[in-house]
């Protein structure tokens, strides 16, 4: 069986308080991507992992290999041959790595006839990573808490063309988060996002880039140019260290040109 785990982006990220367990509150969009991993699961006569592409772990810490160890121990599944073909970048606020692990739950559901609800998938991979659950679904939702707590929103960017600016370089989550200052946003992210998308500019932020761009000012060259290439929206996903632009013509995308990064276009 053969899935093709997709990316997200993040339109806004609040920071909203610290909580008791040392992890963040937080409010955010995440919407799905069209930039793709491919993973395979084969039945096996014993358990063997490869994979391909960008360089990835093939260790105990790969999420793919973290789910499997759960619905092993949860659901007693047999072994089995797996092939990750990696695509999306590591490092990049685009949740690669906890989509492998949610759609390995849904090849694991279906590959052994589990029958197990979307809710219940949910629940086996928020463990594994705070990202993950939202992959289940795959859809845009609102994520708040610490980004595993949905609820829906009507948002469709069907008609606009995406592009995604990769520099040299991947920022830690710890990194992000080192100088991040959590504070009651001036504009929720649910109302914004369901107003006017020219208004995103001035009022969706992430509040990671205060941080970030002071370690990487890269990053916010790469907005500036987004901006000035025609971009009616420009942010970085996640804790980074992607940045993205929102077009409403995909013939802007061809304008943008940035030594030593990678650049990656798309329709919605």
């Amino acid at each position: 069986m053969i899935a093709f785990p997709n990316a997200k982006i993040n339109l806004g990220l609040n920071i909203v308080s610290r909580r008791p367990d040392g992890f963040h509150n937080l409010e955010t969009c995440f919407y799905p991507v069209k930039i793709f991993d491919s993973l395979e699961i084969l039945h096996s006569d014993q358990f063997e992992f490869t994979h391909s592409g960008i360089e990835s772990s093939s260790g105990e810490d790969n999420l793919v290999i973290k789910a499997y160890r759960v619905m092993q121990k949860k659901y007693g599944i047999g072994q089995v041959k797996i092939h990750l073909h990696k695509a999306i970048p590591m490092g990049a606020g685009l949740g690669g790595g906890s989509s492998d692990a949610a759609f390995a739950v849904k090849l694991f559901n279906e590959l052994f006839k589990l029958d197990l609800s979307t809710a219940e998938m949910e629940d086996i991979v928020a463990p594994i990573g705070s990202d993950c659950p939202f992959f289940v679904n795959n859809r845009a939702v609102i994520g708040k808490e610490k980004g595993n707590v949905f609820s829906p929103v009507n948002l469709s960017l069907d008609g606009y063309f995406g592009l995604l600016i990769f520099p040299p370089f991947g920022v830690s989550t710890k990194e992000a988060y080192s100088k991040v200052k959590p504070k009651a946003p001036l504009y929720p992210v649910n109302e914004v996002i369901q107003g006017d998308i020219l208004q995103w500019k001035e009022k969706l932020h992430n509040d990671f880039e205060d941080s970030v761009f002071e370690i990487y000012p890269m990053l916010n060259d790469i907005k500036e140019k987004l901006y000035s290439s025609g971009a009616i929206y420009a942010c970085m996903s996640g804790s980074g260290s992607t940045m993205f632009g929102i077009f409403t013509d995909k013939e802007h995308l061809h304008n943008i040109s940035l030594s030593g990064c990678t650049s990656f276009s798309f329709s919605f």
